[in-house]
């Protein structure tokens, strides 16, 4: 698809973006809870017109804590929520690996970005990234993506470790994030 032809695309993070996120995993579909305003915000991208896509470690399965098929029940939960608001996501993808397993996925590497962008079949020109963790933002930076930390989640804890990438765009949370998002769309078409 030709760079100019695809409509904008934002790659969220999942855990503390969407959801809340806790120390101890999200590991079952109770525990799945998302965060205020989040589900709306992702529809209001959608009608819009964004492409949203979900890209998230989820590393609990290679330690064991949950399996894919609660994964993909908590992944239902979400698409649910968004059906109320009319809303879906184009794909979420994920790393079920756990630290020190070798794959090409795991943030910080780019490898998610690299199969949203292969499965939708664009190009990552012009990408968005929200995330709340240092390896979310330079996995966006690795893959060519405009990065955006919230404080939601680890982003205050990010915010204070510093060593953010230069130029990345700090917002409360994913309502808010979406919002500027949608005004810096509605000016540039101006």
């Amino acid at each position: 698809m030709n760079p100019a032809q695809q409509p904008p695309l934002a790659i969220l993070d999942r855990d503390g973006v969407i959801n809340a996120d806790s120390d101890a995993f999200i590991k079952s579909v109770d525990e799945w809870q998302p965060l205020p305003g989040s589900i709306e915000a992702i529809a209001r991208l959608k009608h819009a017109g964004w492409q949203v896509a979900v890209a998230t470690n989820q590393s609990g399965i290679g330690r064991g804590l949950f399996d894919e098929a609660t994964l993909h029940a908590m992944h239902a939960k979400l698409a649910a929520l968004l059906a109320e608001q009319g809303a879906a996501l184009d794909l979420i993808v994920w790393c079920p690996h756990a630290p020190g397993q070798v794959c090409e996925c795991r943030k910080p590497l780019p490898g998610l970005f690299h199969q949203v962008a292969q499965r939708l079949g664009r190009s990552l020109d012009g990408a968005v990234a929200i995330g709340d963790s240092l390896r979310d933002l330079q996995a966006a930076v690795a893959a060519g993506v405009r990065p955006v930390l919230v404080r939601s989640g680890k982003g205050e804890r990010t915010l204070a470790k510093g060593g953010v990438p230069e130029g990345t765009a700090v917002y409360a949370d994913l309502a808010q994030a979406v919002q500027a998002l949608l005004g810096e769309r509605s000016v540039a078409l101006a």
